[in-house]
């Protein structure tokens, strides 16, 4: 599990990749980007199917991400995590968030090394400030059933 720090670590990154937007308006990866883009994080959006979104224009890949960008977050499904995992350490990204449903808990490719923060099993929502309400409440029952970082 993720500590804390590590979270914060990761949250106080202000240049960071989206991987995993769609053009299906419900999919999680939109709402983060979307939300992240609201609370004053400069956002690069990475799709190979899109040319952009949210009026940014997309990449295709990790690797042509400018070199300012130093966190990933990745909502697309195991089998495509890994692949962006393997990129990320490549690029020299070493903070990278597996959003919950993202990791690959058979695959010990996606473990962390000891250079990077891997965060996994958390939702980034409950982390950045301002918390929507839903994500508060999220947080508080996490805190209550002792799933919460320490």
């Amino acid at each position: 599990m993720s500590n804390l720090e590590q979270i914060k670590t990761f949250v106080g990154q202000k240049h960071m990749a989206v991987a995993g937007i769609s053009r299906t308006p419900h999919k999680f990866g939109n709402a983060i980007f979307k939300e992240l883009n609201k609370k004053g994080y400069t956002l690069y959006p990475v799709s190979q199917n899109l040319k952009e979104f949210e009026g940014i224009n997309c990449f295709p890949d990790i690797q042509s991400l400018p070199a300012e960008v130093t966190a990933l977050i990745i909502c697309t499904k195991s089998d495509q995590s890994r692949l962006l995992v393997q990129e990320a350490r490549v690029k020299g990204i070493r903070n990278i968030w597996l959003q919950q449903g993202a990791e690959d808990k058979a695959n010990p490719e996606t473990a962390a090394s000891a250079n990077e923060n891997l965060i996994t099993n958390q939702c980034i929502l409950m982390y950045v400030e301002p918390s929507h309400f839903m994500h508060r409440t999220h947080a508080f029952i996490n805190k209550l059933l002792g799933k919460y970082p320490h």
